[in-house]
């Protein structure tokens, strides 16, 4: 029985107006798929849904995380699990969307069992990550074919195949390939929908919707976690949001504002380009239909 409708795309693509559209006429609730909006104190520059939306229809798994937290796939996926089989049992149907591919990728294809970490080896390295040390090239010195598959700036995943190498002496790479993943959502279960839209036209949309995210507050919210104590590291995952190293800079006077906007801009339109190209590999079965716009699969 089908139950779930997974919603993915670029950043900026109108994934979120299309859900709540959705859930709405489903009777369902809308459930969060983007790892940056897991984050409580991270709502404006996240472009997470506005209280009134979240108002509007039920929305789970939408800032619960604590800004010192770091969150990652597996604890995405024991989050969303009771969700699933809530629905599975015969609750509210579920419109799953966010621009995390990985997690989408773990809910229908499932995550790789990996062994316990010991706790010494696990704060020895993301020490080593917090004192600023290039983790990507420690990566590649033991698993040069996982290194190539992650960017520098994947501190959590990077540290994940560091961590297991260590504690294992085995490669992430071989262990993906011997200890595949059991998916969370069976075949049958779900339809998903990668909005594709015309390249010019997101690229505008982004710029227009970082100058809003600027007007409704971003920078009082990068200025609020600048103030935590002690200071958050720069690698963590709230951090990492995008423009946010920018906004940092140009709080502490190292950037004028308008170089903070456009880094800014820039940032989110290369990552608007990885998410498609991931897509293209990993969201591409039978299963998902890519469509120009929320209009056209409303349609």
């Amino acid at each position: 029985m089908e139950f779930a409708t997974l919603i993915a795309g670029p950043t900026a693509s109108g994934k979120s107006a299309l859900a709540l559209r959705l859930a709405k006429s489903l009777g369902g609730w809308v459930v969060n798929a983007d790892s940056i909006q897991v984050y409580a104190d991270l709502s404006v520059l996240s472009a997470r849904p506005t209280p009134e939306e979240e108002a509007s229809v039920p929305h789970r798994l939408f800032g619960f995380v604590p800004s010192r937290a770091e969150y990652s796939v597996g604890r995405y996926i024991a989050d969303v699990a009771p969700l699933i089989e809530a629905a599975r049992a015969g609750g509210p149907p579920l419109v799953i969307v966010g621009g995390t591919g990985l997690y989408f990728r773990a809910l229908t294809e499932g995550l790789m069992p990996s062994p316990a970490i010991p706790e010494v080896i696990r704060a020895e390295w993301r020490a080593r990550a917090a004192s600023g040390e290039d983790m990507h090239a420690e990566l590649h010195h033991r698993d040069p074919a996982r290194a190539a598959q992650l960017a520098p700036r994947d501190t959590p995943r990077i540290l994940r195949a560091i961590e297991l190498f260590e504690a294992t002496g085995r490669r992430y790479s071989d262990w993906l390939r011997e200890n595949p993943g059991v998916p969370l959502l069976r075949k049958g279960e779900w339809r998903g929908a990668f909005l594709n839209p015309d390249r010019d036209w997101l690229s505008r949309r982004i710029d227009a919707r970082f100058l809003a995210m600027l007007d409704n507050g971003a920078l009082e919210e990068m200025r609020r976690l600048e103030a935590i104590t002690p200071p958050l590291p720069a690698n963590l995952g709230v951090m990492k949001a995008h423009g946010a190293p920018h906004l940092v800079r140009h709080l502490s006077g190292d950037m004028s504002l308008e170089e903070a906007i456009a880094r800014g801009q820039q940032d989110t339109r290369a990552y608007a380009r990885r998410q498609l190209i991931f897509a293209r590999r990993y969201l591409a079965g039978e299963a998902w239909r890519w469509i120009g716009s929320g209009d056209d699969y409303a349609a």
